[in-house]
């Protein structure tokens, strides 16, 4: 029998090529037949190696799954990008490679990147999704989202719809399991 550590952990600038090794499969997944090829291609293909290099070190807030010496997955969060929408933390990204989805893994990634947004006095947190991807939908509304704003999004020729999720009650609840 071997036993599997499994960690949520910040991002280090060794973890780089794992991370964008995780980004470009987990968005193969989520946007195929969402955002155009050529164009989900352009997207992977800019996030490699060097940009997640440059991201964690100055200091974007990365933290990783890592299930044994394997990068699961990331979240990357901070303060809200929205200005129109008065909410102080956002989670920008929350990827898990397609072997780890629905295992429960995501909620734990979830959590910890609440918790430490609140712990940083960002006391109400929002998450942007699109539309036609179901399965984030889901996840969110799994976590008490609200749908509060759209906003749309090109992707070469073709217009997606995105989704601003409301998640304090998320938030609040990241506080009451820290208390137990």
């Amino acid at each position: 029998m071997s036993t599997v550590l499994i960690e949520i952990r910040r991002a280090k600038a060794s973890d780089a090529a794992a991370v964008a090794e995780a980004h470009d499969e987990a968005w193969r997944t989520a946007y195929q037949g969402i955002i155009p090829g050529a164009e989900l291609r352009r997207l992977i293909n800019r996030r490699g190696p060097a940009w997640w290099d440059s991201a964690i070190r100055k200091g974007s807030r990365i933290a990783l799954l890592q299930f044994g010496d394997k990068i699961a997955g990331y979240a990357n969060y901070g303060r809200n990008r929205a200005r129109s929408l008065y909410y102080d933390g956002e989670i920008y990204e929350l990827y898990l490679r397609p072997e780890y989805q629905g295992l429960g893994f995501g909620r734990r990634l979830f959590t910890a990147a609440r918790r430490d947004l609140a712990q940083s006095a960002l006391k109400s947190l929002i998450v942007w999704a699109l539309s036609e991807n179901e399965n984030a939908v889901e996840f969110y509304r799994a976590l008490g989202g609200k749908p509060v704003a759209r906003s749309s999004e090109k992707f070469g020729a073709r217009v997606q719809i995105g989704r601003w999720e409301d998640l304090d009650a998320a938030l609040a609840d990241a506080a009451l399991d820290h208390d137990t």
